[in-house]
C-alpha cells in the first residue's frame, strides 16, 4: 500500500510503497476513508530522535473496516463504517476493562513509532478501540472524532461549573474544539485569542463569545472588559516555549491553567508566582473511550458539529505539501488527508 512516511526529522514525508497490515487476533484492518494533521504530527516531526526513520504517523481517522481477526469476527463485519482510539491496548488490565487504553501498561499508540498511522491507503486498529460511525456521520465528520475527544477530556479535567468564564488561547483544531466543549457544558464566557484572522472567525463558529486579536490588545485586559471579570479557567492550546507562564501571569488568584498544547521543547516557568497564587495547573492528554462515545453520539444526533473547520482536503501524493505548508498556517485550520 502506499503511505506517507517520515524519513527524517525536519524534512517532508515520502510517499512510498510499504507492508499491508494485518490483523492480530483482537484487531481490524480499515481502509483509511480521512485522516486528520494534527499540530502534535507538525511538531514532533521536526524533534531529532522522537520518531524512529520510517515512521508513518496520522492518528485522526476513520475508515471501512476490510479484515477483522479470528476473535472479533463476531463484532464486526468487513464494511462497516469505524473510527478508533489511536491507541492499542491488552484489552485485559484493569485500565482497559474501564475504557482508560491509555494508561495500559502493555500500550501500543498509533502513528507515533509504534502502530503505524492512517497517513496510509489502510491502518490497523484494536477491535476494543473501535466505534461504528452513526448512519448521519459521515468520513469527514468521522475524522474529527479524535480531536473532538481532545476537547472534551479537557473541558472536562478542567471541572467547569455552569457560568465559568473561559479563555482559550489559540483557534487552531483542538482551541476551537475546547471553545465548543465549554460552552456546550455552559459556560457564560469563551474569549478566544488568536492571532490569524481567519481561525478568529472560525472561533465564532465554535463556541466562542468573544475574540482577542493578542497582537493588538493586552489579553488580561481585554478578557476582563468583554467577560466582566478574570477567567475561571485557561486553557493553553498552542504548545509553543514561553505561553505556559503567560497563562499563569494572566490567571487570577486560585484561578486554573490546563495545559492542552504539545510543547515539544523545554520550557521555563516562575513557580513562585503560580504559588503565591495558588494556581491549579493541570496537564492533559488523549481521552477515554466515553470521550468517544459521547462525541459520535452527539454528533449523530447533530447536536454538535466540527464540518466548518476542516478547511483543506488534499489526497496522498499532495500529502507531503500541505504538512510542510501547515507549520506555518494562513487559511488553513484542519488539513484532511483521503487516500
Amino acid at each position: 500500500m502506499r503511505a506517507a512516511v517520515l524519513r527524517e526529522a525536519g524534512k517532508p514525508l515520502q510517499i512510498e510503497q510499504v507492508p499491508d497490515p494485518t490483523p492480530g487476533p483482537e484487531e481490524l484492518v480499515v481502509k483509511v476513508e480521512s485522516c486528520g494533521v494534527c499540530g502534535s504530527d507538525l511538531h514532533v516531526s521536526d524533534l531529532r530522535g522522537a520518531l524512529p526513520a520510517g515512521t508513518v504517523m496520522g492518528h485522526e481517522f476513520c475508515g471501512v473496516v476490510s479484515e477483522v481477526g479470528r476473535q472479533v469476527a463476531g463484532r464486526f463485519r468487513v464494511g462497516e463504517r469505524v473510527c478508533a482510539l489511536p491507541l492499542i491496548g491488552c484489552g485485559r488490565c484493569a485500565a482497559c476493562v474501564s475504557g482508560d487504553a491509555s494508561q495500559c501498561p502493555s500500550l501500543q499508540t498509533t502513528g507515533l513509532g509504534q502502530v503505524p498511522g492512517a497517513y496510509a491507503e489502510y491502518v490497523r486498529v484494536g477491535a476494543n478501540e473501535a466505534f461504528r460511525l452513526p448512519e448521519s456521520v459521515d468520513h469527514r465528520q468521522g475524522a474529527m472524532v479524535e480531536p473532538l475527544a481532545v476537547g472534551l477530556h479537557a473541558v472536562e479535567k478542567a471541572q467547569l461549573t455552569p457560568g465559568a468564564r473561559v479563555l482559550v488561547i489559540g483557534a487552531g483544531p483542538i482551541g476551537l474544539t475546547v471553545s465548543l466543549w465549554a460552552r456546550f457544558f455552559g459556560a457564560r464566557a469563551v474569549a478566544v485569542s488568536e492571532k490569524a484572522p481567519g481561525r478568529r472567525e472560525l472561533a465564532g463558529r465554535f463556541g466562542a463569545t468573544d475574540v482577542i486579536d493578542p497582537s493588538r490588545e493586552e489579553v488580561g485586559p481585554a478578557f476582563a472588559k468583554l467577560a466582566g471579570g478574570p477567567p475561571d479557567a485557561i486553557f493553553e492550546c498552542v504548545g509553543v516555549k514561553g505561553l505556559i507562564q503567560e497563562c499563569i501571569n494572566l490567571a487570577p488568584n486560585r484561578g486554573r491553567v490546563v495545559v492542552v498544547g504539545v510543547c515539544v521543547h523545554p520550557d521555563v516557568i516562575v513557580p513562585g508566582i503560580a504559588v503565591m497564587k495558588e494556581i491549579d495547573l493541570r496537564f492533559v492528554v488523549a481521552y477515554h473511550k466515553r470521550d468517544f462515545e459521547l462525541t459520535l453520539s452527539l454528533l449523530g444526533q447533530r447536536r454538535i458539529s466540527s464540518a466548518a473547520m476542516v478547511t483543506d482536503v488534499v489526497d496522498l501524493a499532495h500529502l507531503p505539501v500541505a504538512f510542510e505548508a501547515l507549520k506555518r498556517p494562513t487559511t488553513q485550520c484542519k488539513v484532511l488527508v483521503e487516500p
